[in-house]
């Protein structure tokens, strides 16, 4: 949960910039997105495995 105090002085508009980037930081953009539509289980086992496998695959490659 994300809580913000208005600062002293502070206006509306910088007090919601302030507002959504804690948001954003938070992760709760994201999570909203991510939960918008269902997803099959084994469609998000299929994503999980191929984000390991192009993890697994840049781990390999030489760095120049």
């Amino acid at each position: 949960m994300v809580k913000l105090r208005l600062r002293e002085r502070e206006s509306i508009q910088e007090a919601v910039r302030r507002f959504r980037k804690l948001v954003e930081h938070s992760g709760i953009k994201k999570e909203m997105r991510r939960r918008e539509f269902y997803e099959k289980p084994s469609d998000k086992r299929r994503r999980a495995r191929r984000r390991a496998e192009r993890r697994a695959r840049m781990a390999r490659m030489p760095l120049l």
